[in-house]
């Protein structure tokens, strides 16, 4: 999916696999157009185009900023934040931030005592 892209998506594709990887273990997976980055669930996935990487993480709580495009509720407790990135000069904070949190936001979601805070079985 990324033997086609310029030097400076691919460049910009490598630090953002490269970040993720640095987090620990997570399966990266092609599905349809898109790379997933998944531990129990995906936390965030790139779609690569010609011009560009779509990059969609799934955070806690809606963030904004100017390199966020979109947000998208995707569920009861995540949000889908859609950025567009061009070069690999973006992939630094917020932007690496917010993926660190996406990650752990799964390990939250596991901790004794999560269903009862979000609400569950009440």
């Amino acid at each position: 999916m990324t033997k086609d892209l310029s030097e400076d998506l691919r460049d910009a594709w490598e630090r953002l696999r490269d970040t993720a990887v640095e987090f620990g273990d997570q399966r990266i997976y092609a599905s349809h157009h898109s790379i997933m980055f998944s531990r129990k669930s995906c936390y965030f996935f790139v779609r690569p185009t010609r011009t560009r990487l779509e990059v969609v993480v799934f955070l806690g709580r809606e963030r904004s900023s100017p390199l966020v495009r979109k947000v998208v509720r995707s569920s009861k407790t995540k949000f889908a934040h859609v950025m567009h990135v061009v070069h690999r000069d973006q992939v630094e904070p917020p932007l690496t931030d917010w993926l660190g949190e996406a990650y752990r936001l799964q390990d939250a979601a596991s901790a004794p005592g999560a269903a009862r805070r979000r609400g569950a079985g009440a």
